[in-house]
């Protein structure tokens, strides 16, 4: 790896560690429940892009499938967490 790519993919990681920092202050006081489902999301597809970062960094192709269990794990968090924000709860209980 070139020492100018080392020093872009260095301050990529550093700069997604700083917005997950921001995101984490948005996810806990943010002003409404949309806002922090925003925040969560945000935060899960920082890890894709920290792992990823990482992945290049150690020159391994074995946190592919880290990346993919994240965003599977994402995507499925953040379809519970708006149906909970649009219904008020996650599994109906309701057989008719």
């Amino acid at each position: 790896m070139s020492e100018w790519f080392e020093m872009v993919v260095w301050g990529c990681l550093v700069i997604n560690c700083l917005s997950i920092l921001f995101l984490l202050y948005r996810a806990i006081a943010g002003p409404s429940n949309p806002d922090r489902a925003v925040a969560l999301d945000t935060i899960g597809i920082n890890l894709i892009a920290i792992t990823g970062i990482i992945a290049i960094i150690l020159d391994s192709i074995h946190l592919n499938d880290v990346i993919l269990l994240i965003g599977i794990l994402t995507f499925i968090a953040t379809v519970a967490i708006a149906k909970f924000l649009e219904k008020g709860d996650i599994i109906e209980r309701d057989r008719d």
